[in-house]
Formats: structure tokens, sequence, C-alpha cells
């Protein structure tokens, strides 16, 4: 396979493409996918980077922070450019408006690869999905996604470098809002995915007993007002509460493994989450562990299914990002991605068979 990544640290946006179409300028790519920071107009970058590689197929969105071999950066581009030896077909389209349904675009790709998507090889082809990530519909797309193919979609919500005021998708030379991108490959070669969430399960149990699943508020853990829950299952406050958001998260486990939902705020008696919760769920309380050694043995897995990696593309959570930055972490998780071209970015939730928080949802090329 024919891989390669390319990165812009520039502010000014034809910089960027002049930086980017340099880099690239000995791949003839059919794909470039790329992550930018919110600090350039999303009408702008979407427009002038299809226009640098018109003979591709351009996807991406906005980021709360960028990933590329071997570093996290910010107020950055990454892209990953594909040609025909990696990727034999491709496909983007737009869910234009997330309050309909999704029908038609899924029309669109049937078309396209002459094929009902209910039909269609799950290790032949692999879905890209990036999302709003404001638009709080994340659950309602990928379980659309599920309803309509047994191709797995793995990706990430856009993000907005923390400022929570827009994010935006790109796909064909344009921008989006309150909207998600649906990309089908079919690459060259095979493909796996990593999910890795570095928490193990305490034994203190939330029951959801009531929620409004349409906002991502939980009202009622186990009977009682769902912040007083969560701060009895710490042996904390309400008020101190927040402050375990990030290193303790609630999951929702599945054959062992968590599926994490990541508290965001307290308001009155009500918990809000980043992702869905819905009324009779079972949730364990979690606690962080080793981001690092979980992250390498994760790739490590995943290059002695495929026998090697040529590509990686990584969804990372934002929250994920912060802890790394905290515990002083950035350069050594970036470093993890030297094994191979990697681009990725900081997400504001990540989507690999649902929609979760605190997870690094990752796609692994042979």
């Amino acid at each position: 396979m024919s891989i390669k990544t390319a990165l812009s640290t520039k502010t000014d946006l034809q910089d960027v493409i002049n930086d980017l179409q340099e880099q690239l300028k000995d791949v003839e790519a059919n794909l470039i996918v790329f992550f930018a920071s919110s600090i350039f107009v999303p009408d702008e970058i979407a427009k002038r980077v299809d226009a640098a590689f018109p003979q591709a197929v351009t996807f991406g969105c906005s980021t709360a922070g960028e990933i590329i071999s071997g570093r996290m950066l910010t107020h950055s581009v990454v892209a990953m450019a594909f040609n025909r030896q990696s990727v034999k077909a491709v496909k983007a389209v737009v869910l234009e408006d997330l309050n309909h349904d999704s029908h038609d675009a899924f029309t669109v790709l049937e078309q396209h690869f002459g094929s009902p998507m209910e039909e269609l090889d799950p290790k032949q082809y692999v879905g890209i999905v990036l999302t709003d990530g404001l638009s709080g519909k994340e659950e309602l797309i990928i379980d659309r996604i599920g309803d309509l193919t047994n191709v797995n979609f793995i990706g990430g919500s856009a993000g907005d470098d923390l400022k929570f005021d827009a994010t935006y998708v790109y796909a064909n030379g344009r921008s989006y809002s309150n909207a998600a991108v649906l990309a089908l490959i079919e690459p060259s070669d095979a493909f796996t995915f990593v999910k890795t969430q570095s928490f193990s399960r305490l034994p203190q149990k939330l029951v959801v007993t009531k929620a409004n699943e349409a906002t991502r508020e939980v009202l009622e853990f186990n009977h009682k007002p769902a912040a007083e829950a969560y701060a009895e299952a710490l042996g904390t406050t309400v008020a101190d509460a927040p402050n375990h958001f990030m290193h303790n998260p609630v999951g929702l486990v599945f054959e062992d493994e968590p599926f994490v939902r990541s508290p965001k705020l307290i308001k009155g008696d009500s918990l809000f989450f980043y992702c869905s919760v819905v009324e009779g769920m079972e949730l364990s309380l979690l606690e962080s562990t080793d981001i690092i050694a979980d992250t390498k043995k994760a790739l490590e897995t995943a290059r002695q299914e495929l026998g090697g990696i040529s590509g990686i593309i990584n969804f990372n959570c934002i929250l994920r990002t912060l802890e790394l930055g905290q515990k002083g972490l950035s350069d050594a998780y970036g470093e993890l991605f030297n094994i191979a071209p990697t681009i990725g970015f900081s997400t504001y939730g990540e989507q690999f068979i649902g929609h979760i928080n605190q997870t690094a949802t990752i796609l692994v090329f042979r």
C-alpha cells in the first residue's frame, strides 16, 4: 500500500495548502483525509484542500487538537493521502440534516459501489463517520448505520479547540454543521480496528432509574438524585464530584470491556453526560489506568494480527488528550504512532459500534 501523511503548522491558509501539496506531491492521491484546527475558516479550508487535490475525494473535520506520526499538535492541519494501490474505491456522502433519515445517503453509496449496503462484505469495506460534535446526534447516526449495513463504521465527533461554539465536517470542497460525513472505502489490503480505553472497573454500580435520553441527562441513579448517588459511589461530596469526572467516569460493561460514558456537568440534582445514558442501564464506576501502556499493547496486537501496518487513523477523545497533558505524557503518546504513517485528531466523542467517550477508536491498515 502507498499511504503518506503531511502536516502544516502555518497559520496562513495558502501557506498550509502549499505545505500539504509539497509533502504529498509524489502521491497520485485518489483520497485525502484531513483534520484541521478550528482557527481556519471552515468553507475556505474545505474548498482549498479540495481544489489542491482535484483527482481525489477529500473529507475531514474541525478538531480539538491534531495527531500525526510521532506528535500531538494544536492549531495545525494534518492530512493522509491514499493512492489507487492502497484504496481501490471510495465515496463520501453528507447527511446534511441530522434530523432526517439517512437512506438517501446510503442509496448514493449503493449506486457508487453497485451493491446493496446490507450485502457488502465487512472484511472488504470499511466506513468512516465524522459528525458535528455539538449536534448530540451521534447515537442516532450510529443506530441508523447499524440498521442498514454490516460494514463497520469508525470515526469521531468534530471539535473546535474547546470553544464549544461550532464544529464542522468537510467533504468534497464544502463545510457543513449539524451534519455528518459518511465515507465508504474499499482498501486494497486488510485492515483492523483498535478500541482502547484505559480504565479498570470498580465494584460500585450505578443503575439509571430516571433519565432524559434526548438531553443526555440522568436524574436518578439507584433511585437517588444522580449527583448524590455518583458522589456517594466516589466517597466524596457533590461539590467535589466534578473533580473526579475525568479519572472516574462510568461505563456500560459488555464481555468485561467498558464502553465509557463521561460525565459533563452537574446541574441541580442531575448529572449530564457527553453521550447517551438510558433508563435501566447498569453502569460501573471506572478508574483510569495507563493510557500509554494500554495503547502500545493494542497497537502491537493489531500489528501482529495484520503482519505489519502501513497506515493509522486515530480518533482520540479530547478528555484523553487533556489527561495526557496533565500527566506530561503527550509526547510519549505521540511517539507510539511512529510505527507507521498516522493522522488523527482529538474528538468530542468516538464512534465504533456505538457512541462512546474517553476512548481511542483507531483504524489500522495493513
